[in-house]
């Protein structure tokens, strides 16, 4: 297999990382023209259905740029409405309808836990067994000593170290045929975390969950799926793999502007993760089956203990947080209004999915449509005021009674913390004034107000929740804000290292070396010395600035990075020793900064021509280390043709890359 290189595309991050994009726009009202009793039944006539969702989907579509989307409504064991909105294609005019095929992305995790259910049922998987066991002699490298099991596949726990080192999609394997044999031996992350102990959004997990059910069936899993899950159904326009007759039909891709874009396949070829394609005429008989506990047509597609815990929460953040069931998520509960709701979104570069089931009322959506934006995010929110408004209260809730927290009890909390996915996404926890302060780049400082021990609130109303380990230490947080990608996962507390003999307390960089050696980005060059007064190599430096960024995380992306970050340097040398105005210009490359217009700077010594916006950029933001000192008119000297010391380094790719929101205040 040729080496893989995957441009980065954070659209496939994860539905959620979109999802939270979408949920900081205004939702407008979109009035039905039917009355609000016959809403309040749920959507039960196909006309009121349409009057509600015609001129929803002609408002959102315009605003969110969406060439075209479909629209399935079932209940009760029908479909109550399937319709296309907009363009297939636009530049063709081939309307959406409900054969046009999409690519459902991560919808297709679904299918999988049911895939993988089935095999339970069957007595050939042991949910709760040691998933090696079904993996054909494949191994999972372990640091913990606890196994992975199926259901920490199918629930997002397996405490993968990178869960996205096997996303690999582009145009490029379209046209291929890469076994999960051959992929899976040439790309498997190592277990840090034990199992079942954190949620990491992960799709390496049903990954190796599909494997597995291809293992222990004896099938390959393209095949077991078209015989045991869509035949049954009759979804005969659905597909693990890009069937030539399915490509006729398959909507074309967009940009969130609008522009046309390839469509990608998955490496491998056959995706449990995510690869699948179908209709809404097919997803409509999907539904169906879900809300009837696993039944279709008279047959058992999967039994209905299976099917109750694919629709029951089975991991929390907190007991009034749940954020998984076996398969399905449960991001955003508010939206529900109280009704209990299942969801899975799917991201594709120019397609984009979500289905909702509301099992108690036998009820269900789905919608697929092309270009990258979270139009469903609103879809979702206006179906559910619409059709299962939430009930008026006789009063309005009575704020909580906050409980006090000393400086003594916050000790326990105080610390940095990284996404155990997003490793970009870094938290500090501190005190101040009687309330905890949590600090990130997309929230940025907010006091958090203690409701119990382990569950506390921001200044926006979003929880915080803490998780303990065995022995009452603070060991995770998740955090529900819709801002940047904390929902993707918990947080981790990160273990600070033993204070360097070099680098003493008054030194106006320790607190610099401490973070960078938390995250273990920077650390000793011998014993326990960490050399602050010595100097870096370009290759050192590139390496630090490349885990100081941290989306290396996503596959494939390291190469791209690294070439980014050389972007207009000349002469670079990994060998050569680097200097300030070489690590500047890297590091703008990466950060890509707009200099601040109300704190102007200037340069006052020499710097080279390709290395000056990018000095100007960072300074203005605050991005400069302890001994370069901004004067009161702006002026300063920045000693860009002096070599980098590391103690300068750990300031500069802290303070670019840690926890603070830019710009930083002098």
């Amino acid at each position: 297999m040729k080496k893989m290189i995957q441009k980065m595309s954070l659209v496939v991050f994860l539905l959620s990382t979109t999802l939270i994009a979408a949920c900081t726009q205004p939702l407008g009202a979109v009035e039905s023209t039917q009355t609000a009793s016959i809403a309040a039944q749920g959507p039960l006539d196909a006309k009121e259905i349409e009057a509600f969702a015609d001129p929803l989907f002609a408002n959102k579509m315009k605003e969110f740029n969406v060439a075209g989307s479909s629209f399935v409504v079932v209940r009760d064991g029908k479909v109550i409405v399937n319709k296309g909105y907009g363009f297939a294609d636009k530049e063709k005019k081939i309307p959406v309808d409900k054969d046009t095929v999409f690519q459902i992305a991560s919808v297709s995790k679904t299918f999988t836990a049911l895939a993988a259910m089935q095999q339970v049922d069957a007595g050939k998987i042991d949910l709760h067994g040691n998933i090696e066991e079904y993996l054909g002699g494949l191994k999972i490298p372990n640091k913990t000593g606890k196994p992975v099991t199926m259901y920490d596949l199918l629930t997002y726990t397996t405490g993968f170290e990178l869960p996205d080192e096997t996303t690999f999609t582009g145009p490029q394997y379209i046209g291929q045929d890469i076994s999960m044999d051959e992929f899976l031996s040439k790309h498997m992350p190592t277990v840090i975390r034990p199992p079942g102990e954190a949620y990491t959004y992960d799709n390496t997990g049903f990954l190796l969950a599909g494997y597995a059910v291809e293992k222990a069936s004896g099938i390959p899993f393209a095949q077991y799926m078209d015989e045991k899950v869509f035949k049954p159904l009759g979804m005969t326009s659905t597909s693990v793999r890009f069937k030539p007759e399915l490509l006729k039909r398959m909507a074309a891709h967009y940009g969130p502007n609008g522009e046309p874009r390839p469509a990608e396949g998955h490496a491998p070829t056959d995706g449990p993760q995510g690869s699948i394609l179908s209709t809404a005429e097919d997803m409509a008989k999907y539904m169906i089956m879900q809300l009837q506990n696993g039944k279709f047509d008279g047959k058992e597609i999967v039994s209905e203990k299976s099917m109750e815990l694919m629709h029951t929460h089975q991991i929390f953040a907190d007991k009034d947080i749940p954020i998984t069931t076996v398969g399905f998520e449960n991001y955003f509960p508010q939206y529900a209004n109280g009704q209990h709701v299942v969801l899975k979104g799917g991201n594709m570069p120019g397609h984009s999915s979500l289905m909702v089931l509301i099992p108690e009322q036998k009820t269900g959506f789905f919608m697929s449509y092309n270009n990258d934006s979270m139009v469903s995010a609103d879809i979702y929110k206006e179906f559910m005021d619409h059709y299962f408004p939430e009930k008026a209260k006789a009063k309005a809730d009575p704020e909580p009674d906050y409980l006090p927290l000393s400086e003594a009890d916050a000790q326990k909390y105080f610390g940095l913390y990284q996404n155990t996915r997003a490793y970009w996404t870094r938290t500090s926890i501190t005190y101040e004034n009687g309330s905890l302060v949590l600090e990130g780049e997309a929230t940025g400082k907010q006091k958090l107000r203690m409701i119990h021990p382990l569950l506390f609130v921001d200044e926006e109303g979003e929880k915080v929740a803490f998780k303990e380990d065995k022995n009452g230490n603070i060991k995770y947080f998740y955090h529900t804000t819709p801002k940047g990608v904390s929902l993707a996962a918990d947080s981790q507390k990160m273990e600070m290292k033993k204070p360097y003999s070099d680098v003493p307390n008054t030194s106006s960089y320790k607190t610099h070396i401490n973070n960078l050696s938390a995250f273990s980005i920077m650390g000793a060059t011998t014993g326990n010395k960490f050399d602050p007064t010595g100097t870096m190599t370009q290759g050192e430096f590139a390496d630090a600035l490349i885990k100081a960024q941290g989306q290396y995380v996503m596959a494939g992306s390291e190469d791209g990075l690294r070439e980014q970050l050389a972007a207009g340097i000349p002469n670079l040398n990994p060998s050569a020793p680097i200097t300030r105005q070489v690590a500047a210009a890297m590091i703008q490359n990466l950060k890509q900064l707009e200099p601040v217009a109300t704190s102007k700077v200037t340069l006052q010594d020499t710097a080279d021509a390709w290395a000056k916006d990018a000095i100007t950029a960072l300074v203005s933001q605050g991005i400069v280390d302890p001994d370069t000192k901004v004067n009161a008119d702006g002026s300063f000297t920045f000693r860009a043709q002096d070599l980098l010391k590391r103690q300068e380094a750990s300031a500069l790719l802290d303070l670019a890359f840690g926890y603070y929101s830019l710009p930083i205040k002098r």
